[in-house]
């Protein structure tokens, strides 16, 4: 693994100079100015605190950056485990969920040095989908106390946290309420002016909500102290182990474990499309391991590469791993420097942040192509795990959805007698690549097929796949044709597809796909 990790080193630093030095150092400054008020949302969502979003930031950010197998990802608390701890934290208390982050820890350093993680590449995409946006309803309502500036009993799901507000009487802080609206206005209408490019509007909308607050007065909740430290008074020391509850822990630490795994595999994915460097998916889970493993110790919650910060990582031409761990210092600048001020904002601000983000979470154009072509092999898992998610738990959510692509794949496959066996490059030039491909494209062979295409065929070469022997493609093997598409169309090749099969070109064109690819 460190033999990994030293020639990643080696390929990323080998024409390292100081242009890319200052860029990294300028993006590491932008992606900080987006972390700093989700850490702070996903800290308070996760059921702890603000405090401990930072420290996850921070310890998070610049262990896995110095660490991982994906040089440009960014780490640190994630909406998607905020809703996970907050569910974790009421049923065991903060020692349960810092023991849940340990067992999750050593997990991840397993699937690494046994290079399990090309295990979840093969998750199906509509349960991801229906898990994701399981999670986004979580942390909405998770949030609507902060929103109305009360307090209610906890509960075991969103669905009995919900029901709550209708069957108790509520007296809503309407100061609260405005400054969770102003929040959510501004972010929304933010991406539309010009200095959007250089402040985020979350960042934006908590300080013009908190200058408010001050300048008006509102008798609202607020962080409170925020210690001028990484190292919390509340933290795991190590002689609070339950060694007879550890099996409580196991399932938990196993939810945990999958949501990190594809949160960061996805974030090295995002960064391979845009740098064009191949992630060590075994380096990168190994470091996320060591990361949940440490990071207890400082006070903080389970952390995994983070979607939105790695793309603004991106965007602001962040290279190399110096990008994520330039992010983790100034974050703990900001804490040592600006903490009295942070612990100022109030809390409705955050809810505001947090339920723009659950909004955006949700994956738009994947949900439109799903009923707007109806999919029905992508909308039941699809639909099922967010109902598991909302109404049970997300542990089972992602059970439920995998079990049911995977039977909606077996039906099918009912009238198909031969499995996926290989996909030959039957005819090569310096510019033309014809492929034939055999047996269906589904979730569970789309990733061999673009990895072949991708090893074999330069983005400006001229492919050609023949389906003739392919007799089924569902809604993964269709993002998969796009995203060779894609491929090939910003580098200058071209991509098509000959001898459909009927029931494969029914299904290209339902989803809108058939123009331009034959």
């Amino acid at each position: 693994m460190f033999n990994s990790w030293r020639e990643l080193i080696q390929i990323e630093f080998a024409a390292y100079n100081f242009v890319t030095l200052r860029k990294d150092m300028l993006a590491g400054l932008t992606v900080a100015a987006v972390a700093l008020p989700l850490a702070l949302a996903y800290g308070v969502a996760a059921g702890v605190d603000a405090a401990a979003g930072l420290v996850t930031g921070i310890v998070a950010g610049v262990l896995v950056g110095f660490l991982g197998g994906a040089p440009a990802s960014v780490s640190g608390p994630t909406g998607g485990l905020a809703a996970v701890i907050a569910v974790f934290a009421v049923q065991f208390g903060m020692q349960g969920v810092w023991m849940i982050g340990l067992i999750s820890g050593v997990l991840l350093i397993l699937m690494g040095v046994f290079r399990l993680g090309r295990l979840v590449t093969l998750m199906p995409t509509p349960a991801i989908a229906g898990y994701t946006s399981g999670v986004a309803i979580i942390i909405a309502v998770s949030q609507i106390d902060n929103a109305l500036g009360i307090r209610t009993p906890s509960a075991g799901s969103a669905w009995q946290k919900a029901i709550q507000y209708f069957q108790i009487d509520i007296s809503p802080n309407w100061s609260a309420v405005l400054l969770t609206c102003l929040v959510i206005g501004i972010m929304a209408i933010w991406p539309r002016f010009s200095i959007a490019d250089k402040i985020p509007g979350s960042l934006a909308a908590i300080i013009i909500a908190t200058l408010v607050y001050l300048g008006i007065g509102f008798d609202v909740p607020i962080i409170g102290d925020i210690p001028r430290s990484i190292l919390l008074d509340n933290r795991f020391g190590g002689d609070e182990i339950a060694w007879t509850d550890l099996l409580v822990y196991i399932f938990p630490a196993i939810t945990v474990t999958v949501l990190v795994s594809i949160e960061s595999l996805l974030c090295g994915a995002l960064a391979e499309n845009q740098t064009g460097r191949r992630p060590n998916n075994e380096v990168e889970l190994t470091a996320q391991g060591i990361a949940n493993l440490i990071v207890p110790f400082f006070g903080g919650i389970a952390a995994s590469a983070a979607l939105s910060r790695t793309a603004v990582n991106l965007r602001a031409k962040g290279i190399t791993r110096i990008s994520p761990i330039v992010h983790g210092i100034v974050l703990l600048m900001i804490v040592l420097v600006l903490a009295p001020i942070i612990g100022r904002v109030p809390l409705a601000a955050l809810a505001g942040v947090l339920m723009m983000t659950a909004w955006r979470m949700n994956q738009w154009s994947r949900l439109r192509l799903y009923f707007g072509k109806r999919l029905k092999h992508a909308i039941i898992p699809f639909l099922a795990t967010v109902l598991v998610s909302v109404f049970l738990s997300l542990t089972q959510a992602i059970l439920i959805g995998i079990v049911l692509c995977i039977v909606a794949f077996v039906v099918q496959m009912g009238a198909v007698q031969s499995l996926w066996k290989r996909s030959d490059l039957v005819e090569s030039s310096a510019d033309n690549h014809h492929y034939r491909v055999n047996g269906p494209i589904f979730f569970g062979a789309s990733r061999k097929l673009l990895d072949l295409v991708e090893a074999n065929s330069p983005a400006d070469a001229d492919i050609v796949l023949s389906l003739a022997e392919s007799p089924l493609l569902d809604a993964t093997g269709i993002e998969m044709l796009q995203e060779l598409r894609s491929r090939q169309a910003s580098g200058g090749g071209s991509f098509r597809l000959t001898n459909l099969a009927p029931r494969v070109e029914s299904m290209l064109k339902r989803s809108g796909s058939l123009a331009g690819m034959i």
